[in-house]
């Protein structure tokens, strides 16, 4: 079977069903027998196995819920009926336990909470009596519990719109306590930070403003002051909706940054959480069209197993890309995709002409999340900084490179020990024993200014490091400032390529210029100094990068020895043409960098106190 759904086209309204059951489809023979779980792996998680077979249940309503709200059917749905009664029954041997702190079983809650809110007759009504009651004890016990300090606030809400929607009575001063949260969380533009930390990733599109549209569309009853934070739900998306566009490409593409990408569509969701809340934040035919576009792409990806199941992984499985919170369940959270389903067939966001994509060749600085974005026919690239995760797997690697591009993806390092063999695509790598290596990670200054972003970092005791990323696109060129006490070893990538049986076309790794070229694309890295770096072309380990599973990334080398140094080069990666490669950019003066970063300013994400 492979993708469910490469052969829709998501033209209408019911190609859109017929999508969400062909996903769904392949999850029914996996159910437990009392049908309070379902297991779609081996594979573990940090948390209880209970909490992921609970996870591998919940995840689906996010698309059944909309369907059966919109009028549709889905043969399976008493399964999932049946597996809410089990599943909440202290009694049963489906039970998923009690939810704790923090919690996982916090997070599917939600996913509960929000099926009883849009579609009660169903999943609450054909519950058994007892069924009822075992389910609403449960979720009322679960506000209870403390969630994470980031966008898990919104669990509790959803899980409030539920209970308001069948009439179970819980704590309200739990709710607003939750809703004070979240609105600290915002920043300007329409942009939130997921809690008190350095990040601006897919999160705040699929999660802070996906849940508040919905808790603006169903919120209502709980007075004035409520409604007035509904609309400012309603504002920030407003807002939010003209900037978050250009992290998605013309061809659908949307730009694989941060965690949790094994969310895979539910990068769709926010185009209709807007529909559900009745927000034209933009003109419903490009609303439709981002929507539309984005489900496409992800049409024509290697993304699931043989049997049709979406495993960990992005465009094709891929455990490397785990996050330790990623059960075999977890990919389900793509089903968000399918929230239009839930309106009539006669909502503008169905009934309007699917926009024409446009190439926005322009650079856009994202002040807010600090990028600086420009695209290309089939490619969308932006520079970066200020965004950081230490706490996460590779948080390198999904926040803190360089560049990040819709055609290219990134790569990720499968070995501390590898500075040899890493592909560092848009990374300065750092070592001291040419064994182990140190990227960036974190910064103690991060700015962005009018075409150029600007930071200070430390990748090792010993090394300060200022960066200056200048976009001259399509190329973009990258300064370093390397002030080292300690002598290391350094090593830089350019963007990776897909690598695949064929040897590539050209691999030229001369006078301080690294360039691959396929028969679809060419990656260039060129040294701007006059003593220009030992170029090389890397052909990275497999499974490394998040788009295809072999690679090769240009990259350029320098020992250096204590003492104080300039790295530069210029940057390119483009789909092959018959015209010649762009010109060059110049390298600017010290003067002229030193003039940048003055001008430049605090990234706002990035700001937030230094004991957070």
């Amino acid at each position: 079977m492979l993708n469910p759904i490469a052969d829709n086209p998501f033209n209408d309204r019911n190609d859109a069903v017929r999508a969400a059951i062909d996903l769904m489809t392949p999850l029914t023979p996996w159910f437990s027998e009392g049908r309070g779980r379902l297991r779609l792996g081996v594979a573990g998680a940090h948390f209880h196995e209970a909490a992921a077979d609970l996870e591998g249940l919940a995840r689906p309503l996010w698309g059944l819920a909309p369907l059966i709200a919109g009028g549709s059917t889905f043969d399976a749905t008493e399964l999932y009926v049946e597996g809410l009664a089990n599943g909440s029954n202290p009694d049963h041997n489906d039970y998923w336990g009690p939810t704790a702190n923090r919690d996982q079983r916090i997070v599917e809650s939600a996913a509960i909470g929000f099926a009883l809110a849009l579609a009660p007759e169903t999943f609450w009504d054909g519950l058994p009596g007892k069924g009822r009651d075992h389910l609403g004890k449960w979720l009322t016990d679960s506000l209870e519990n403390t969630p994470a300090p980031n966008n898990w606030h919104f669990f509790h809400v959803l899980v409030s719109l539920g209970l308001d929607r069948v009439g179970v009575p819980y704590d309200r001063s739990i709710i607003e306590s939750d809703l004070d949260f979240l609105e600290t969380c915002r920043l300007q533009e329409g942009w939130f930070r997921d809690g008190q930390r350095r990040r601006a990733e897919h999160y705040i599109p699929f999660a802070m403003h996906f849940y508040g549209l919905i808790y603006a569309a169903l919120g209502g009853g709980h007075g004035k002051a409520n409604d007035d934070r509904r609309d400012r739900f309603l504002e920030d998306a407003m807002a939010f909706a003209p900037t978050i566009k250009h992290w998605f490409a013309s061809d659908g593409a949307a730009l694989p940054f941060g965690r949790s990408l094994t969310y895979r569509f539910a990068h769709a969701g926010i185009w209709g959480a807007l529909a559900l809340a009745d927000v034209e934040a933009l003109p419903w035919g490009e609303t439709r069209g981002y929507w539309a576009r984005n489900l496409r792409y992800w049409s024509k990806q290697p993304m699931s197993d043989r049997d049709g199941i979406m495993p960990v992984g992005y465009a094709y499985p891929n455990l490397l890309m785990s996050e330790a919170y990623n059960s075999p369940g977890s990919p389900y959270w793509a089903m968000k995709a399918f929230l239009p389903l839930a309106l009539a067939e006669d909502h503008p966001f169905w009934q309007a002409d699917e926009a024409a994509p446009e190439v926005d060749a322009s650079v856009v600085t994202l002040t807010q999340p600090g990028m600086i974005k420009w695209e290309e026919p089939g490619n969308l690239t932006v520079l970066s900084g200020g965004q950081q995760a230490v706490e996460f797997r590779q948080g390198a690697e999904k926040y803190s490179k360089f560049a990040y591009s819709t055609r290219y993806g990134f790569s990720v390092e499968n070995d501390p020990r590898s500075f040899r063999t890493g592909p560092f695509d848009n990374m300065l790598a750092c070592s001291d024993d040419g064994v182990h290596y140190r990227v960036r990670l974190s910064e103690t200054d991060a700015r962005i200014g009018e075409g150029v972003l600007y930071s200070c970092w430390s990748p090792m005791k010993g090394v300060e490091i200022e960066t200056w990323l200048l976009p001259r696109a399509p190329w973009h060129i990258r300064i370093h400032k390397v002030v080292n006490s300690v002598a290391i070893d350094t090593r830089e990538g350019g963007f990776a390529v897909a690598r695949n049986d064929q040897p590539p076309l050209e691999a030229f790794a001369e006078n301080g210029v690294a360039r691959v070229v396929t028969d679809t694309d060419v990656s260039s890295m060129v040294d701007l100094y006059d003593n220009p770096r030992d170029p090389r072309i890397n052909r990275a380990d497999p499974n490394t990068n998040v788009l295809y599973p072999r690679s090769w990334v240009p990259q350029l080398s320098a020992h250096l020895e204590p003492g104080t140094h300039w790295l530069g080069c210029a940057v390119l990666a483009q789909a092959v043409s018959d015209s010649p490669l762009p010109d060059m950019p110049e390298r600017p003066t010290a003067e002229e960098l030193q003039q940048l970063r003055d001008k430049a300013s605090p990234i706002p994400v990035w700001s937030v106190p230094d004991d957070y």
